[in-house]
């Protein structure tokens, strides 16, 4: 009932900028959270950003903070990660993830409802 499809990912240059982008589809579904995770190979699902449904509160990973900016466009029902300056270490699999309810922003336990994902190479 719920799509969540992530897109904008490839290989990029150290440095260079990346925009993701997030596309929520479903009947009568807002007032979502969406956050991005994102999982390096070999290690664990790491916790990106987030931004509320209408947009006024930012949460940030401390590791992106300053490089990346989270937002929204088209009636709320994007949401889109500009990554810049990007770093060998941002490579990963992102995921987008929402959900109506959440308690922590940052915990992935809190989605319900998950992308497949868009994989993102940061070559030196």
């Amino acid at each position: 009932q719920v799509q969540v499809v992530e897109s904008g990912g490839g290989t990029v240059q150290v440095g260079g900028p990346l925009r993701l982008a997030c596309t929520v589809s479903g009947p009568t579904f807002t007032n979502y959270v969406t956050a991005w995770f994102r999982q390096p190979p070999g290690l664990e699902r790491e916790f990106v950003a987030a931004i509320s449904w209408s947009g006024h509160a930012t949460f940030y990973a401390e590791s992106v903070k300053d490089r990346f900016a989270i937002s929204k466009d088209n009636g709320k029902t994007t949401v889109f990660l500009q990554m810049d300056n990007l770093k060998p270490e941002d490579t990963g699999v992102y995921y987008c993830a929402v959900d109506q309810v959440v308690a922590e922003a940052s915990f992935a336990d809190e989605y319900a409802y998950w992308g497949q994902g868009t994989q993102v190479t940061v070559s030196a």
